[in-house]
């Protein structure tokens, strides 16, 4: 009988805790739009602002109506001749500024390491000699990108520069000398510039990395003769620039970019 106050202090206290729990106004779930809000802050995609691509490109560059030498046709290339023309490997680089999610601009270079050769190229002379033609191209470009979606993008895009060919005539079964006394192989330069059109698709595979293939269309424009002089671009010898005119070029390539935040 003793334990009864005890007992009945307790249940009013317990009752009392009770009733101010029921009385207490309910704490409201956070709000879905604001948890939402914070996600989309955390992890932002890259493309929602702006920041820089550099990318480098590997592929084929083929001039259709260009070929080395009458009797060289079609280029070399891993994939084996391509057309009637010149076919090469090409190399390049690319940096590019993505101001918006629809529109980049920057500058590139392209350039091929591996000039188709052709062994039976004797030029104006009756020398024994190898011919090979390299092309180097510097300028800018602008991509508009009008499809996109979380993984793929496609864009279209104009490219404009400076054009270098350099046709490099070799001598073959020459003595060796040192080099002071001249070297068995002349370079002759065609020095003009392009215009293109260019198309391609990218694969983002995450935020930082894209894959993507690129075409592009070129016209050259090559003249007969050095910029701002009347003199000829042969040497004296009459190893003569194989380009000049107006030549078409399509380049494939395979592109790999890294996207840098600002």
């Amino acid at each position: 009988m003793r334990a009864t106050p005890l007992l009945l202090a307790a249940t009013v206290l317990l009752g009392t805790r009770v009733a101010a729990a029921d009385d207490a106004p309910p704490v409201a779930p956070p709000s879905k739009i604001e948890s939402t809000q914070e996600t989309k802050h955390e992890h932002a995609s890259l493309l929602d602002r702006p920041h820089t691509v550099a990318e480098a490109e590997a592929g084929i560059i083929a001039l259709p109506s260009a070929p080395i030498s009458a009797s060289n046709r079609g280029g070399s290339t891993p994939l084996g001749t391509v057309g009637n023309g010149d076919a090469t490997v090409q190399t390049g680089v690319h940096l590019l500024y993505r101001a918006t999610r629809e529109w980049a601009f920057g500058a590139g270079a392209l350039f091929a390491p591996r000039p188709t050769t052709d062994p039976n190229a004797g030029g104006a002379s009756s020398l024994n000699r190898s011919h090979s033609r390299s092309y180097l191209f510097l300028g800018g470009e602008v991509r508009y990108f009008p499809l996109r979606s979380r993984l793929l993008e496609g864009y279209v895009g104009l490219t404009s520069g400076a054009l270098i060919i350099a046709d490099r005539f070799s001598t073959n079964n020459v003595p060796e000398v040192p080099s002071l006394l001249g070297t068995s192989t002349v370079t002759v330069s065609t020095e003009g510039f392009a215009v293109g059109m260019e198309t391609g698709v990218n694969y983002l595979v995450n935020d930082s990395f894209v894959i993507g293939l690129a075409l592009r269309a070129d016209l050259w424009v090559l003249p007969n003769e050095k910029p701002f002089s009347q003199e000829t671009s042969c040497d004296p010898i009459g190893d003569c620039p194989t380009l000049t005119g107006r030549v078409a070029a399509f380049e494939l390539g395979l592109t790999f970019g890294y996207r840098i935040p600002l």
